[in-house]
């Protein structure tokens, strides 16, 4: 009786699709990334047969491009970058998976996974933690004025936490840089230019904060 009204269901191509990841980070600078693994889950009562599609499918390589599911089971898809140069650092792919029944040829659910490739994962790794830091300082300088007094009529200068950040930052562009072979300061002193450039921004910031206040 009720298998009619199933079936109806089925055809409307609404099923949800279970995968995991749902996004594929390649590294150039990093060939264990070359290589993704997408799965397919299939938590259903019945199997589901699966299709995989590119945007580009010159720049990749699909293992078991097609394929079944048991029910209540998942699969393993392989994904590899062949493609790794310059020219397409930050693009943008996309994956799109569609299952159908068995004995169906009509998709009755899809799903897309996007794909980047980036140059460096230390690039990535170093702009994520810059801006945990702006973001961190920005909270501090939001937070030390949003505390002051509104009635005052004299400013009360930087705090110590502001003036601390400052010397801070100062020694540290005062320290020698990486690779400065008469310098008589220990080596585990010396900093490299990445380390010095976010010296360098932070006490601009901090300079432009003492300003306004």
């Amino acid at each position: 009786m009720h298998q009619p009204k199933r079936q109806a269901e089925l055809v409307e191509g609404n099923l949800p699709v279970f995968v995991f990841p749902t996004e594929l980070i390649f590294y150039a600078d990093d060939q264990s990334t070359h290589k993704q693994v997408l799965t397919l889950y299939n938590p259903y009562e019945f199997a589901l047969k699966f299709k995989v599609l590119c945007t580009t499918p010159n720049k990749y390589v699909v293992v078991d491009a097609a394929g079944a599911v048991k029910p209540q089971c998942c699969v393993d898809i392989v994904i590899r970058h062949r493609d790794v140069r310059s020219c397409h650092y930050g693009v943008i792919d996309k994956f799109r998976l569609q299952v159908s029944e068995q004995s169906q040829r009509k998709a009755l659910g899809r799903k897309e996974v996007v794909a980047t490739l980036l140059p460096s994962a230390k690039e990535q790794q170093k702009e994520e933690e810059e801006k945990r830091i702006k973001e961190h300082l920005t909270e501090s300088l939001f937070f030390e004025q949003s505390c002051q007094p509104e009635n005052r009529t004299v400013s009360s200068g930087p705090s110590l936490l502001t003036v601390f950040l400052g010397v801070v930052c100062i020694a540290a562009l005062m320290l020698p840089t990486l690779g400065d072979v008469e310098s008589l300061v220990p080596l585990y002193l010396h900093l490299s230019v990445n380390q010095k450039l976010v010296a360098a921004y932070i006490l601009g910031l901090i300079t432009m904060a003492i300003l306004r206040t």
